[in-house]
C-alpha cells in the first residue's frame, strides 16, 4: 500500500483516517446497481439502468399501483383524477388521460414515465420518447396481472419486497375467488358502462375477465371493441339474470330505467347490482374489493 510509510511508520503530515481509506480504496469492490428489465405493453423489454426515482403517471390506475408498490414518494406529478389514495391528491397535474402538457413534463425532469397503453393516445407517447423521456407502457386484462404489474413496479422503483407483498395477497385472493366459485352455477349478466347512449364491455375486459371467476357469463362476451354502444332491444332479447353499474353514490341510480321492462328476469329478481365506480373500473387492488362483492351478490341471486 503507496503513502503509508513502512513498519506501520505514516509519512509527516498523514493521518491514520488517510491510510483506512486509502485501503479501502484498493481493497474495497466497487458496487453498480444492476440494471431492471420490465415487460411492456407490446411484449418488449424495456432497461433501466437503476431503479427510477422520479416517477409520473399517466392514468389514475396506474398512480395507485405506484402507491401501492411502495413508491409514492418518488412520484413528481400524475394527471386529473388520480384521487387514491389521499397523498396524490396533492401531486401536480401535467393533463389527463388524453391530453398531456409536454412542456410541463419535461420541466419536471422525470426519469420514469409509466403510461396506460390502451387508454392514452399513442401519439401523445410517442412525442414523449421522441422528447427523450424514457416511457413505459402498461396494460392489465386479467385479474392476475394486477399482480404481475405491481411486481415489475416493485422493481422499477426499487421497492421489490413491499410490492411482492402487496402482490402475493392478490393472488390468493384470486385463488379463493376461483376455488369457491368453482362448478357455480352459470349466470350471464349485462354491464352497463353507461346509460345514455348505452354502453357495454366485451368478455375481453379485465371486468368481464373478474366476473368469470364467479362463474358469470358476459352477453356480450364475444363482441369485438373492449367497449362499445348497443341498443336497448338487444339487451331486452338476451334477458340476463343480472344487471351491472358502477356507480359512484351521486346522481340517480344508472339501473333505474330497467325497472321500465318488468318482465325481464333481472328486474324480476331485483338483480340490479351497483358496484363501486372506482374500484371497479381501475385496475388496481381495490378492484379485488369489487369483485368479490359482485361474486357474492352473483351467489345470493343464485340462491
Amino acid at each position: 500500500m503507496t503513502g503509508c510509510g513502512k513498519a506501520g511508520r505514516l509519512p509527516a503530515g498523514t493521518g491514520p483516517g488517510l491510510c483506512l481509506i486509502s485501503a479501502l480504496l484498493v481493497f474495497s469492490p466497487v458496487t453498480r446497481a444492476e440494471p431492471v428489465i420490465v415487460s411492456q405493453a407490446d411484449g418488449s423489454d424495456l432497461v433501466l439502468g437503476q431503479p427510477a426515482t422520479r416517477i409520473m403517471t399517466l392514468s389514475p390506475h396506474l398512480t395507485e399501483l405506484v402507491y401501492a408498490a411502495g413508491a409514492g414518494d418518488q412520484l413528481i406529478a400524475t394527471v386529473e383524477y388520480s384521487d387514491y389514495p389521499e397523498a396524490a391528491d396533492s401531486l401536480p397535474r401535467i393533463g389527463d388521460a388524453f391530453r398531456l402538457d409536454s412542456e410541463r413534463i419535461l420541466a419536471l425532469n422525470p426519469d420514469l414515465v409509466i403510461a396506460w397503453d390502451s387508454g392514452n393516445p399513442r401519439p401523445a407517447i410517442e412525442q414523449l420518447r421522441s422528447l427523450g423521456l424514457t416511457v413505459w407502457t402498461v396494460e392489465i386484462r386479467e385479474p392476475l396481472e394486477i399482480a404481475d404489474a405491481l411486481d415489475a413496479m416493485g422493481r422499477a422503483t426499487g421497492h421489490e419486497s413491499t410490492a411482492r407483498r402487496e402482490s402475493a395477497i392478490i393472488r390468493q385472493r384470486l385463488q379463493t375467488l376461483s376455488t369457491n366459485y368453482r362448478g357455480a352455477k352459470p349466470l350471464n349478466y349485462f354491464y352497463q358502462i353507461g346509460a345514455k347512449p348505452l354502453f357495454t364491455i366485451n368478455g375481453d375486459h379485465l371486468i368481464s375477465k373478474g366476473l368469470g371467476l364467479c362463474g358469470a357469463s358476459n352477453i356480450f362476451g364475444p363482441e369485438a371493441g373492449l367497449a362499445f354502444q348497443v341498443g336497448y332491444e338487444s339487451v331486452i332479447a338476451a334477458d340476463p339474470d343480472a344487471l351491472f353499474a358502477p356507480y359512484s353514490g351521486e346522481g340517480q341510480d344508472p339501473l333505474a330505467l330497467w325497472r321500465e321492462w318488468p318482465a325481464m328476469k333481472a328486474v324480476q329478481s331485483e338483480a340490479l347490482f351497483l358496484l363501486p365506480a372506482d374500484a371497479i373500473s381501475r385496475a388496481t387492488p381495490r378492484f379485488l374489493s369489487a369483485l368479490e362483492q359482485a361474486c357474492k351478490l352473483l351467489d345470493d341471486l343464485r340462491r
